[in-house]
This record gives structure tokens, sequence and C-alpha cells, in this order.
């Protein structure tokens, strides 16, 4: 009988503990759970994210201009080179007999314009004994008007023939030129950072399409080749810093400056619903590493815009509504008949108002904020909040579905304690 009472007990016990527990705690009357953190100031970096390579900031390719045999390459990927070193020696037979051929043309042009001028000098002789004759009446009109016609023709092919020496003149330089393009040196010093080509194989010389043989980089100075979304692009401007993390060595950040962004657009798979456009921006390295190669991977953080103390809350804070979103159904007053502060809210054009929940005896109040620049995890507030109020953190429901102007809250402090970064005093 006393195992039995026992049992019974318990049970009335625990009935009893959590009818007391009830009758302690305060009653629910709707109200939703949040938390809440003070307006503050604090320092924001606004930064555009991009990736990309790295390449030498100096490079240069080298090809030929003119087409032959690659006979003699005497360095090899990553050698270093003096500017007039010898690089690429092509085959050259063809083009000295080129040159012989030009020569020889040039002094048979030669030839004829000696020729042609000795021909105007007897034309002109000639002409000036039959005019002598003519003034005596002792040679006709006719034989007069032939010699100066002859002479007229003499004069004319000389000018042909010196012509032609110019022109043969012209063939010999080229040909000399394309035989001097059959010796490739380095234009500066540096690196052989890329080999293509071997002895045996044949350049392509294109003055249109380049056959590069070799590059040659100065891997002194380096920097980050990065594409930048166009929704970006407009906020970075040259001289921004930047930080950049290059995955090759272990996420290792380096420091560094923009120096270039393209004027033209870069489309990527244009056409299709992934189709981005995006502008290359160059971030010359200011601390360089031996260790830095070209067509690593690299990460870039630019810092578009900085506010030393900048009023802000917690992005996530920010809420784009609609007024009949804010309003709910409680028009102006809340759920439990209280009158709340008349909502001051002015949509766009589209409807919309981002809006913070400002805590306010007990309630969510919402607030039309204006923003300015943001980091990964503050937004600044230009206009609609001061500092010290109390505005609702999260939950991220809460915020961007559940609140509304005038609804009960149950406050908690921030997740994460107390500072900056999420550690703020609690409300």
């Amino acid at each position: 009988m006393k195992k039995k009472l026992i049992w019974i007990g318990l049970p009335v016990l625990a009935v009893a503990a959590v009818a007391a527990y009830g009758a302690l705690r305060p009653q629910d009357d709707g109200a939703v759970e949040v938390e809440a953190a003070p307006v503050a100031k604090r320092e924001i970096i606004q930064t555009v994210n991009a990736i990309g390579r790295i390449q030498p900031v100096v490079q240069v390719n080298i090809s030929a201009d003119v087409s032959s045999k690659i006979i003699r390459l005497p360095v090899k990927e990553g050698d270093w080179v003096e500017k007039g070193q010898l690089l690429v020696q092509l085959d050259r037979e063809r083009y000295v007999a080129e040159v012989e051929s030009a020569e020889a043309n040039l002094r048979s042009a030669q030839a004829n314009a000696q020729l042609a001028q000795e021909n105007v000098v007897r034309a002109e002789k000639d002409y000036e004994r039959f005019r002598e004759l003519h003034a005596k009446s002792l040679e006709s009109q006719s034989t007069l008007d032939s010699a100066f016609a002859t002479q007229e023709v003499e004069r004319a092919r000389h000018r042909a023939s010196m012509d032609g020496i110019e022109q043969a003149r012209a063939s010999l330089k080229q040909a000399r030129d394309a035989l001097s393009k059959t010796t490739l040196y380095a234009p500066m010093a540096g690196t052989v950072s890329q080999l293509n080509k071997e002895a045996g194989e044949i350049a392509l010389g294109s003055q249109f399409q380049s056959d590069v043989i070799m590059v040659v980089s100065n891997l002194e100075g380096m920097e980050a080749l990065v594409d930048v979304d166009e929704n970006d692009v407009v906020s970075v401007s040259l001289g921004d810093r930047a930080s950049i993390e290059v995955d090759a060595l272990g996420g290792r950040t380096f420091e560094g400056v923009v120096t270039e962004i393209a004027n033209s657009a870069k489309l990527s798979a244009a056409g299709t619903t992934d189709q981005k456009t995006e502008f290359e921006v160059k971030i010359a390295i200011t601390d360089p590493s031996a260790d830095l190669r070209p067509g690593m991977t690299a990460s870039a953080d630019v810092v578009t815009e900085v506010r030393e103390a900048a009023l802000s809350v917690p992005i996530q804070s920010v809420a784009v509504r609609t007024r009949e979103q804010i309003v709910g159904g409680g028009g102006a007053k809340a759920a439990d008949g209280a009158a709340v502060p008349e909502l001051a809210v002015e949509p766009d054009k589209e409807g919309f108002a981002e809006v913070v929940w400002v805590v306010a005896d007990g309630r969510a109040v919402a607030r039309q904020v204006e923003t300015g620049i943001q980091s990964d995890s503050y937004i600044e507030i230009v206009g609609g909040l001061d500092e010290g109020e109390s505005v609702v953190v999260g939950n991220y429901r809460a915020i961007s579905k559940d609140l509304t102007h005038g609804a009960p809250v149950q406050v908690s402090g921030p997740p994460g304690g107390e500072g900056e970064n999420g550690n703020g005093p609690r409300v």
C-alpha cells in the first residue's frame, strides 16, 4: 500500500510544480522572441571581392616576325636572361639568298639608270645639233620635232630607271630586315617564365597572329589580374587598396594597389542564363614574394570606401518591406489594442521601404532608414536612427516576416556577447 501511494504521489507533485512555474512565469501575450542590440558607431570598410590570377607586371611574348625553322634555342624555362642576350636563332639561308637577290637587282637597276642617263645625254646633243641646222634651214621642222620627241622619251626612261633604283633599294631593305629577324634577342632582363617550342620546330611568323615561342617576365614585380562584376566596378577607383589571397600559398595574403581598370567589358557565357559581364582590374602587389608564380589563382578584396566612425547596425537588421507587410493587420494599434507610434514610412516607386525594428516599451516599432556603405557584417545608417537606440538584430525570420509595427516582443541580447564583433551591451 505504501509503494502504491508513493507512485500515485509523484505525478501529483509534478503537476503541482508545473502549476507553480506557470504562476510565476510571465503570461504568454503573443510576444515575438527577438534579439536586440544598441545602434553604435564603428569603422565600416566596404570591399569588392574578385577572383583572378597572378601575373608579372612586365612580361614580353617572344615571337618571330618571319617563318622559319628554329635551329638554335640556347635558353630553357626558368633561366635568367639579360637584355640583348640571344634567345632564338632561326634558319636564315632563305633570307640570305633573298638579300643577295635584292642586292643584284639593285646593281642591275643602277646600271640601267646609268645607260638611260647616257641615252639622255646623246638625245640632248642630237636635238641641239638639229636645232642649229634647222636655224640655218639645213634640216626640216619634222626632223627637229622627231629629235625633240626622242630627247623627251629618253628623259622619261631615265626617270623610270631612277624609280627602279628606289624600288630595288626598298626591296633590299626589306630583305635585310627579314634576315635580321631570324635572330631574336631579349628585349629586357628577366626570367624565361614560359617556353613553348624546341629546336627543330617551325616558328610561324605573322604580324596578325603571334606564334609565341617563349615569354620573358620580370618576376620582381607581380600583379593580380581579377574580374570584377559590372555592378561592383563602378565603386572601384585607381589607387584603392586591396588584400590578395593566393590559394597555392596556403591562403597567404598580400597587399596591393589598383593600377588599371578596363574600359570595356568582358562577356562570358553570352546568350545564356549564366551570362556574366565583368571588367578586368589590375592590382599591383606591393609586397611580392619569391613564392609567387604566374598563373596562380588569387582572390582580391578591394577596399572601395572606409568610414571611421559610422553609425551602423548589423546587415540583417535592415529589412525591405512593403507598407502592408509592416502594418500587418493591426493598423495604428497593436494586436492587444495598445496605441503605438504613428508609422512614418514612404515607400519607393516600387512600393518598398528599408526599415529597422526599434524596440520601444516592449514593442517593435518600424523605423524607415537611409543606408550608406556596408561591410561584410554591418551597414551604415545615414538617417533614421540615433546612437544608442535598441534595434532588433535577430532572428532573421522575425525581422523579415514575423514582426509588425507595434508587435510585442520579448528581448534577449545579441548572439556572441559584448563588443563590436557581435558583443554589444545586452538590452
